[in-house]
């Protein structure tokens, strides 16, 4: 079924700010259930709503889903899921739909924005109020396990910042969305990652500084240790290495394959820009699918290493709901 993601004019929306303090025990921050793209047809508008709570130190706004029978006291797992260049917080909120698991699963999940709609370093002290803004309001001490998520330069950008001072000491995970593989790179495709739009000339799907910065951000030296899940659409790659050194790190058994996911429901959004023509590799329309779990199991320190490869998909399409949900469960099968 068509799902149409036209981009149009920013709605209002009001802001609540999340009290930094301890003191904090305000429900109305709660997104969990607001905002949300229907099945199919998600309105442009409501794709680029940038959220309702205030980091107060900046005056950004975020999405923060979580329990809506949440209380003071609780044992969360908490994830700050960052969108990729050229993207919105509410588009990455229904690409990876992990909030549709909140209440399921005792998740907190804070969504961002990124102004220019690619992250920079500019960016950090944001994502660092709002991961204190959390800590305060649901207790450092009750947050069990913080995994980093992010797509495509979103994924990138969690990898920059996961050794960085103030993160290497809070995170216990990294899923990357299509956004990089720690312990080595698969093969990819040749040629244009992405179709020339109408009247538009052949040129690749990232500007060469930015494939440089994701690049640079790749290859950078990882000192600090988390659990590691890496994601793909079959077409974003030509071969998915069968070793992992990040699995090695870890003293992890060979690889196993596990039994796949068939998912019947198609997720919520695409890129509804570049569908004429639309290439596989970029992205086609949403569907039902298929998805091949690898995990590396009995990892040293109850870490996680997996990879999930989604059959027939390109880098686009939003993951469907059973694939969301296994990546949940890889998640809190970790230790924190």
């Amino acid at each position: 079924m068509k799902r149409r993601v036209a981009i149009r004019v920013a709605a209002a929306a009001g802001a609540v700010a999340l009290l930094a303090g301890p003191a904090a025990t305000q429900t109305s921050d709660n997104t969990n259930g607001q905002l949300r793209c229907p099945p199919t047809k998600c309105p442009g508008e409501l794709v680029i709503n940038p959220g309702t709570v205030v980091d107060a130190k900046t005056g950004r706004k975020f999405f923060l889903d979580y329990p809506k029978d949440w209380k003071p006291g609780d044992k969360v797992t908490f994830v700050l899921n960052l969108h990729g260049g050229g993207s919105y917080g509410n588009w990455q909120r229904h690409y990876f739909p992990i909030v549709d698991y909140v209440d399921k699963y005792d998740l907190v999940v804070a969504t961002p924005n990124a102004p220019p709609r690619v992250w920079r370093a500019e960016d950090d002290p944001h994502l660092q109020n709002i991961v204190e803004m959390a800590e305060a309001k649901f207790g450092k001490q009750n947050i069990q396990r913080f995994w980093l998520a992010g797509h495509s330069q979103g994924g990138a950008t969690s990898r920059r910042i996961v050794c960085s001072d103030f993160f290497r000491t809070r995170v216990d995970g990294f899923l990357s969305l299509s956004g990089g593989r720690v312990g080595g790179q698969p093969g990819r495709p040749s040629g244009p990652f992405r179709a020339p739009q109408r009247g538009e000339p052949a040129a690749p799907a990232t500007p060469p500084a930015a494939a440089s910065s994701i690049a640079q951000a790749m290859a950078a030296p990882l000192t600090c240790d988390f659990s590691h899940i890496y994601t793909t659409g079959e077409h974003e790659i030509t071969a998915l290495p069968q070793t992992s050194e990040w699995a090695t790190k870890y003293g992890c058994g060979p690889r196993v394959r596990r039994s796949e996911i068939f998912d019947t429901t198609a997720g919520y959004v695409y890129d509804s820009g570049r569908q004429d023509p639309a290439t596989k590799a970029w992205g086609r329309l949403p569907g039902p699918g298929k998805a091949e779990v690898f995990l590396y199991p009995n990892c040293r320190d109850g870490r996680v290493v997996a990879d999930v490869v989604r059959i027939d998909k390109g880098h686009t399409e939003g993951l469907e709901p059973r694939v969301t949900e296994e990546l949940v469960k890889l998640m809190l099968s970790a230790d924190g």
